[in-house]
This record gives structure tokens, C-alpha cells and sequence, in this order.
């Protein structure tokens, strides 16, 4: 977790050049958006009075907080945020969606003169939430950045998961909680996964246990919730936990109202494995932003016309796929506005919508690098993904640019701090830069044939090869680089990457499953969780990449799209299969 304190950006004017735009960047009114206008289940239809639906929201300027925006908007209030420490002591209830890192966030709280007005209102048993950092922060002190002195509220300190015994770090993902008291927010989620993301954590102790409202077991338990009367805090997030998320903030904004259990079928005991629906989204013929797929990354249908293939809206299939239970939805621009990434308004918009509706985390890739524009105008990579994040993304997606940084860091062996993937995981943290892997399977009669790692693949090549490596690509999976995916894989972890999205070019549209080679190559390379991606084809193909290898997720397109393999149908196939999903 790190944060971002750095304000909107001011956009210089266009590109002198209409070319940058033109082709390829739809107009936003040519997307014809329909959002799934979603309401709250007929349970949860209670809304507030009118002198009494403002929840006060202190947003100290890192990462998304436009989801728990979005959340509580949903929910049927206004917001108002903090200026200054009277909105603290005026508020009637008071929201802290902690985002970022700890030392940065007391810093900011401090210089504001809002940690003293937090305290004082904490103290006075006033009605908060926080969450995540907004957990974190009440405790003593933290060694993320540190040590750093905490508000001091709470007995304990907060220290880092330890990946040395095998657990994957950052601890990302849906995982069930232990409630050991009457919390009041938590009375629907003891049997539900909800979604963490989180490199740092509380434990329990004699000192804190009285705060203590719930645990997480991943490895050791850890703090999932803490409440004293009116205060409470939960390290996950409610905003991206689907309906069990809304429940926790429907009873704190409700409190006093009746609020009917959902039942929910299974039973959550630890981490749940992710199913992911993918979106390619790109411009079609006519200007129009659509869903696409390829195979093997050609998205042209093979016929006279040659169009691009068109599978749907990107903010309706969005909505769907929260519906039919994604546990993530993974937005990919394959447009890539290579000229202008920050002119993507379109793409921008397709985030704010989405998020608006689907309380799931969202990812985005695609053009995340530094450019200069055509009036000269430099963006660092930093400013082109606070963008995406202030629109919407929770995580954001590095290609091309991280093999180019991974390469460079191979000759000298030095951080320069400048990649994208550094200045990203810097300010916003590890577990909001995913990196994209496109690699293409090459055979070999002899692993000592190249310099890279290699590996005996379960199904002989062309000429009876024994021996394969993955060698990366760049630009849509078109130019190769003389770098494998094992090296790359290592190399981005280094330098600040919080997960991997592993693709293969060779099984991509392919339906014939994933490639397990691969996937357990890398899975067992690195300690960062790893998303099996390309191949698809049944909900057996699941089960077999998580039986076969150390993926923490997988992540599928067209079998979603077209309709062929529902996402419950491969989740109720797991289930059988003895493999833990969030219901």
C-alpha cells in the first residue's frame, strides 16, 4: 500500500496533431453506454431521512476512493467531504477509506490537523468506519515505511505478512473471517469470502483483544475488524466485496433498521480462488468502443467485411459478469491510444460508469507508460494510471513497458526508481500494479540451446521436442524480445509488482486449456500471486490449473462472452471439485 497525494491532472490542450485522436478514439457519446441501472436487493431497501443522509467522507488524496463513493451513493446518501478538522468533529458519521501507505497518510493527517480531530472524534464514541489504511492508522504504529507512529488509538503494530514460508505477498483476494463478537456492521458475512488487498496487517494480542470484532487467517490470523461501541474498522474492503461488502455498510449507515439475512449457499473458511472475466475492449469500424476477442490476438472476424469482432458493451458485459458472480473484471484496451494514452477519454469513462454498478475490484490495461504529447507536454506513467485510478480502477496493468524495464534492469542491475512499475508500486503500492506477460512458446531439442530458463513440456513440438521456453513479445504480441517469461517474472517482482496476469499467445483462443507448463514455471518462480490467463475452454480447464499448479487466480473471455461456460457454472464445478470460490 502506498499512497497518492498528488491532485488531478491539468491536461494541457490536445495534440496539435488531430492524428493522435483520429481512427481510433471514439467520441463518448459514440459508445451508446447503458448502464445497469442496479438497486439495492428489496432486503436492503431502507433509505435514510432527509436531515440525516450525509455521511462525511475523509479522502486525504490516495488511490480509489471513487468506489466507496460510489457504494454509499448507492446506498442512498449524500456525501461531504473533509476540508478541515470541523468536518471531522461536525460529521454525524464518519467514513475513512484509508488507501495508500501509512507513513504518507500521517503525514498528510498531521500537516491538516486532522489526526487530532480524528482522535477526539474516536474518543468520543462518535459512529466510524474505516477501512483498510483507515484500520490501520488507529493502531500504535507500523513498520511499512518505518517504524512510523500510528494515531496510538488502538494497542499494537502493524508488521508486513512474512511470504518466506510460501504464502503469496501481497495477501490479494476473496477470504472468509472469523467474527469472535457482536460487531453489528458484520451480522451477514460469517459464512462469505470478502476481498482484501494488503501487504501489512494488525494481530491480535492480550493488549487489543477487547477491540477486536473479527479475524483472517492467511498463514497466521491477523485483524479482519475491530469495533468499540459506535467505532468500527475492517482491513477489507467493503466497497469491491459484492453484496456481502454492501451489508457491512448498509448496517453501519443503518443501524437501528431490520435488515434481512441473505442466505448463501457453501460455507467460507479461507482464501477462495478468483474467477476473472476479461474484457478486450477496443474501437471497432465505425468508432464505436466495444468488447472484442481474439485468437492468438487477431480480433477481425474472417470473413469479406473483415470487422472487428464485436461481443458487447463494455459497461454492459461489465455488469453482467458482477451479476453472474466475477470475482474481479479485468478491463484490457487493446487500442492501447499509443499516441495519446491520457485522450482515452472513452476508456475513462467506461471505468467511472462500471464502477457506479459493479462492487468488485476493476483492473485496466493498456497504454500505461510515460508519453509526451503533441505539444511537447511529458506524462509520466505516474500521472497516466492516477487518472485510471480517480476514474475507477482499483489495479492497473503493465505490458510492453515492463518487459522494456525488466531488460534494461538485466544490463545494469540497477533501480533507477524512474520505470513505471516503481513509480507506480511507490505511490499506490505493490498490489495496484499488475504486470502483463505475452509470451510465445518456443521448442527445443536442448534446454542448454538458449540462456533462458526452459522446461520439459508435457507435450512434445512439431518435431518431437522435448524442451520449451517462453520467450516475451511487446506491441499486442507482434515484435519477440530476447527475454523469457521466467526472467521477466523475477525481474518485476523486484522491481514492484504486486501481481502477474500470465498469458500465452500459443493457447490464446485456442479452448484447449491453459498452459500448465508455463503457468507452474512461473507460479513456483515468484511470490507475488499469479493469474492464469489464454486457453479456456470448459470449467474442467479450471479446476486443472488449480489443481496442477500455484495460481492464485483465472481468468477467461470468450467462453464468458459467447456464452459457452457461464461463470457459476464454472464456480459450481470447482465447488465440486473441493476447490474453495466465493458463492
Amino acid at each position: 500500500m502506498a499512497a497518492a497525494f498528488s491532485p488531478p491532472l491539468q491536461f494541457s490542450s490536445a495534440p496539435s496533431s488531430a492524428s493522435a485522436f483520429s481512427g481510433h478514439s471514439p467520441s463518448v457519446h459514440s459508445l451508446n453506454f447503458n448502464p445497469l441501472k442496479l438497486r439495492p436487493s428489496r432486503a436492503f431497501s431502507v433509505r435514510a431521512s432527509a436531515d440525516d443522509s450525509v455521511v462525511t467522507l475523509l479522502d486525504y488524496g490516495a488511490g480509489n476512493v471513487r468506489s466507496v463513493r460510489n457504494a454509499i451513493r448507492f446506498l442512498g446518501y449524500d456525501i461531504k467531504d473533509v476540508q478541515e478538522p470541523a468536518d471531522i468533529l461536525n460529521a454525524k458519521r464518519l467514513v475513512f477509506p484509508g488507501v495508500g501507505a501509512f507513513a504518507p497518510a500521517m503525514d498528510v493527517l498531521e500537516k491538516k490537523g486532522l489526526a487530532e480531530a480524528l482522535c477526539t472524534y474516536i474518543e468520543q464514541d462518535r459512529p466510524f468506519l474505516g477501512i483498510c489504511l483507515g484500520l490501520q492508522l488507529l493502531f500504535e504504529s507500523s513498520e511499512e515505511n518505518g517504524p512510523v507512529k500510528g494515531l496510538g488509538l488502538i494497542p499494537g503494530v502493524v508488521g508486513r505478512f512474512d511470504s518466506s514460508n510460501g504464502f503469496r505477498v501481497p495477501h490479494i483476494g476473496w477470504n472468509a473471517v472469523k467474527v469472535t463478537k457482536d460487531s453489528q456492521i458484520l451480522d451477514d458475512i460469517g459464512n462469505r469470502h470478502v476481498y482484501f488487498v494488503h501487504s501489512y496487517r494488525a494481530t491480535p494480542s492480550d493488549d487489543n483483544k477487547e477491540w477486536i470484532s473479527s479475524t483472517c487467517n492467511y498463514d497466521s490470523d491477523f485483524i479482519a475488524s475491530i469495533r468499540r461501541g459506535n467505532v468500527h474498522a475492517v482491513q477489507f474492503h467493503p466497497e469491491k466485496s459484492g453484496e456481502a461488502g454492501l451489508s457491512v455498510l448498509r448496517r453501519f449507515l443503518y443501524p437501528k433498521s431490520e435488515i434481512t439475512k441473505v442466505p448463501v449457499k457453501g460455507r467460507a473458511s479461507k482464501l477462495a480462488k478468483r474467477v476473472i472475466a476479461c474484457l478486450d475492449v477496443r474501437a471497432n469500424d465505425n468508432g464505436d468502443l466495444v468488447v472484442t476477442k481474439g485468437d492468438q490476438y487477431d480480433v477481425r472476424e474472417q470473413t469479406v467485411e473483415n470487422e472487428v469482432r464485436n461481443l458487447g458493451k463494455p459497461v454492459d458485459l461489465a455488469g453482467q459478469y458482477y451479476t453472474d458472480g466475477a470475482d474481479e473484471v479485468s478491463f484490457l484496451n487493446i487500442t492501447g491510444f499509443r499516441d495519446f494514452p491520457l485522450g482515452d477519454l472513452p476508456m475513462l469513462q467506461v471505468l467511472k460508469y462500471a464502477s457506479e454498478n459493479v462492487f468488485v475490484p476493476l483492473t485496466v490495461g493498456g497504454g500505461i507508460r510515460d508519453f509526451t504529447d503533441g505539444n511537447g507536454r511529458y506524462y509520466s506513467s505516474l500521472e497516466v494510471a492516477s487518472e485510471y485510478f480517480r476514474s475507477g480502477a482499483d489495479k492497473v496493468s503493465i505490458g510492453s513497458d515492463a518487459v522494456y524495464a525488466a531488460e534494461e534492469y538485466l544490463k545494469t542491475k540497477v533501480k533507477t526508481g524512474k520505470t513505471s512499475i516503481e513509480q507506480i508500486s511507490r505511490v499506490y503500492g505493490n498490489q495496484a500494479v499488475v504486470i502483463s506477460i505475452d509470451p510465445r512458446r518456443v521448442y527445443l531439442k536442448d534446454p542448454n540451446d538458449v540462456e533462458f530458463k526452459s522446461v520439459r513440456v508435457s507435450k512434445p513440438g512439431p518435431n518431437n521436442e522435448q524442451f520449451a521456453w517462453y520467450q516475451c513479445t511487446v506491441n499486442g504480441g507482434r515484435e519477440g524480445r530476447s527475454i523469457g517469461a521466467y526472467e521477466l517474472a523475477q525481474v518485476v517482482e523486484e522491481l514492484g509488482a504486486g501481481e502477474i496476469l500470465l498469458n500465452c499467445i500459443d493457447c490464446d483462443g485456442q479452448g484447449q486449456g491453459f498452459d500448465i507448463d508455463l503457468i507452474k514455471l512461473i507460479s513456483d518462480a515468484v511470490s507475488i500471486p499469479v493469474i492464469a490467463s489464454s486457453g479456456a475452454g470448459s470449467a474442467e480447464h479450471f479446476s486443472e490449473v488449480f489443481s496442477k499448479t500455484n495460481a492464485s487466480a483465472a481468468l477467461a473471455a470468450g467462453i464468458f462472452h459467447r456464452k459457452e461456460v457461464p461463470i457459476q457454472a464454472v464456480k459450481e464445478h470447482l465447488l465440486k471439485e473441493g476447490v474453495e470460490v466465493r458463492a
